[in-house]
């Protein structure tokens, strides 16, 4: 996806040869998640010539947020607080990001 905000139309390919390049990946392994990407309504194709062209369906920050409560609901059953907990422990959010959620929550009563 990322790539995919970055270029804003993509092909298989472009975004194949620009994974390639970072580390080993199967043509038809992006293909399939770009295809899933857009089964779950991420990104959007259309045919011009021979080639599927791949855009942005949403805004970013709205299928981050699809994505983030997909995966929540998925291996949380829907709490996010053992995935913080989990972050908390694995030192993936420091004290100033505590400080910072601490805040927005206040902020948003």
């Amino acid at each position: 996806m990322k790539l995919v905000w970055q270029r804003q139309v993509a092909t298989v390919r472009d975004i194949y040869e620009t994974l390639v390049r970072r580390r080993k990946i199967a043509y038809t392994t992006v293909m399939t998640v770009m295809n899933t990407l857009e089964t779950k309504r991420y990104l959007k194709k259309r045919r011009r010539d021979r080639a599927f062209f791949y855009r942005p369906a949403r805004p970013k920050n709205q299928v981050i947020g699809g994505m983030i409560r997909e995966f929540i609901n998925r291996v949380f059953n829907g709490s996010a607080e053992p995935l913080l907990v989990h972050l908390v422990k694995d030192h993936r959010v420091r004290e100033e990001d505590l400080k910072k959620i601490v805040r927005m929550v206040e902020e948003s009563k």
